[in-house]
């Protein structure tokens, strides 16, 4: 009861916001693997999109996501279900790489992103722990420099590991960003100066980053 009541309530938000719901059919011929491979399968009884990055792409923070077609998104709400496992030849430094790139321009040379680093979420170190969610901003603002230049602003800690279904949640409005996992009330994330700017709109799309077996499903988009 208390769940009808809480979806009727959404709805209601939803329709007052001025948004607009869409489920992303996840078939083939809605889909472009970018600097990726790409297949179709079933995991936990569930249809998924498993995405791996092509290994011959050696810099990080890249092109490396599967691309929605016809889906141009700007301001709104970006929904999906995300589960990272290590590949079997990975790298030592790989961290379960798996997020959603928005904006993504025509010919892919700009895009934001926010993904998750599932291992460092229980990690033991707690440096590690403070880089469990990073954003970054393609093709200038990638993850080393924003770091560098200033630290603590585009990553943060939350609970999360690998082999595990995680939902994200990204809210864009101009140039805000806030990112929730897990129907969190607060968001995980906050980012106050998207680096393309407000005025941004593109594709969505499925990223993995170095020795990553990503999963995603249930992707929802709500656009203003």
């Amino acid at each position: 009861m208390k769940r009808s009541v809480f979806l009727i309530l959404c709805c209601f938000v939803l329709l007052a916001s001025g948004l607009h719901s869409q489920t992303i059919d996840l078939k083939e011929k809605n889909l472009k693997a970018i600097n990726s491979f790409m297949s179709l399968e079933t995991l936990d009884d569930e249809k998924v999109v498993r995405v791996i990055k092509d290994s011959t792409i050696k810099e990080f923070d890249e092109c490396t996501f599967v691309r929605i077609n016809n889906l141009d998104f700007s301001n709104g709400t970006i929904e999906v279900k995300v589960l990272s496992r290590l590949l079997h030849d990975a790298p030592d430094f790989s961290r379960g790489f798996i997020g959603i790139a928005f904006r993504i321009n025509e010919d892919n040379s700009k895009f934001e992103s926010i993904y998750i680093r599932p291992t460092n979420g229980r990690a033991e170190d707690q440096v590690r722990r403070n880089h469990s969610i990073q954003y970054f901003a393609y093709a200038d603002y990638k993850y080393q420099r924003l770091r560098k230049e200033s630290p603590e602003m585009y990553e943060s800690y939350a609970d999360m590991g690998l082999n595990e279904w995680i939902q994200i949640r990204i809210e864009v409005q101009d140039q805000k960003a806030r990112l929730y996992l897990n129907n969190n009330e607060q968001p995980s994330l906050i980012v106050n100066d998207l680096k393309l700017g407000g005025n941004m709109q593109g594709a969505i799309g499925l990223f993995v980053d170095v020795g990553t077996e990503g999963f995603f499903r249930d992707l929802k988009v709500y656009k203003k």
